[in-house]
């Protein structure tokens, strides 16, 4: 088995989102520095206490998403090592700088403030009426053209003409309700609140360059194979890490081709580590591979217990 680890972005925070990782031991450290990034709110109560609003705020998403990924990696990375000989990282947004803390570009806790300063330099460089949303069922070029018209642009193409686009809110409304009369099966806002991965935030992409460049960084492990997201290429250097992700942040992320580079490099098995299940559920469909979400189990016993079926 070759298996593609997936490091899921914003959005999909819920309440039970640490339910499997929550008490395992392997992530302690890792959940007292998500507890200092949030102020001294301890990630796992914040989940179950937090109004919507608090959930999905932009610094408090992206230092959820990195908890959750690192403590999943570093809960399974026992069975991950038996399951699959080989294996490679992918990360969708703030994932993507989880994938690079499971894959040893920095240490953990390094990671989770990464975190931390990512969504300050994002918020900072963001317009207060900012947002992203979907529209899925169009061809790229009437999905430009809108993004012309409505002055958003498009942040992250995902397989099955599913686009993700940032701009206004206001915008973003009238782009797609204009989607959906041309046909578009589905359209509507999602829970983040800046326009990643637009020109809106190359303010943010080169303070975070900044921030990489006085941070010790190491080359991705040999052991895993590190996907960039905005092109789908191999990472094999330091340089080559941090500039991408400092990029990201201002560049559409290519998603579909990211998935297929997995696939052409091998991978027969995908697991997202969430919250949600959104990313698992594009590779399946688009691949007819056997794809699972953390959150799709109810122990990580169980979850061990599939990655070890994968490999037989």
């Amino acid at each position: 088995m070759t298996l593609a680890i997936l490091c899921s972005g914003q959005g999909t925070q819920h309440p039970d989102m640490f339910a499997l990782t929550g008490d395992a031991p392997e992530a302690a450290d890792i959940f007292a520095a998500a507890t200092q990034a949030l102020g001294g709110r301890d990630p796992r109560r914040f989940v179950k206490e937090a109004d919507e609003a608090e959930l999905h705020a932009n610094a408090a998403g992206q230092i959820l998403c990195v908890t959750q990924a690192l403590a999943a990696f570093a809960a399974l990375k026992d069975a991950l090592v038996v399951a699959g000989a080989r294996q490679m990282l992918a990360g969708y947004s703030i994932g993507e700088l989880a994938a690079a803390g499971c894959a040893g570009v920095f240490p953990e806790t390094t990671t989770i403030d990464l975190a931390r300063c990512r969504a300050l330099f994002m918020d900072e460089a963001s317009g207060p009426d900012d947002g992203l949303a979907f529209v899925r069922g169009l061809p790229r070029a009437v999905v430009d053209t809108l993004c012309l018209r409505f002055d958003a642009s498009v942040a992250i193409v995902n397989p099955d003409a599913l686009f993700v686009l940032g701009g206004t809110k206001e915008g973003l409304r009238a782009l797609c309700a204009e989607a959906l009369n041309l046909g578009a099966a589905k359209a509507g806002p999602i829970k983040v609140n800046v326009a990643s991965h637009t020109p809106r935030l190359k303010p943010a992409s080169a303070r975070f360059a900044e921030a990489l460049a006085a941070t010790p960084a190491n080359r991705p492990s040999a052991a895993l194979r590190l996907f960039s997201s905005i092109d789908a290429a191999p990472v094999l250097s330091v340089p080559v890490a941090l500039e991408k992700l400092a990029a990201q942040i201002s560049q559409t992320i290519d998603w579909a081709g990211c998935l297929e580079a997995c696939v052409e490099a091998g991978a027969t098995n995908f697991i997202e580590f969430g919250p949600g299940r959104a990313l698992a559920a594009m590779a399946g469909d688009a691949f007819g591979a056997p794809a699972r979400s953390l959150d799709d189990f109810r122990t990580l016993a169980g979850a061990k217990e599939w990655l070890a079926k994968a490999a037989s």
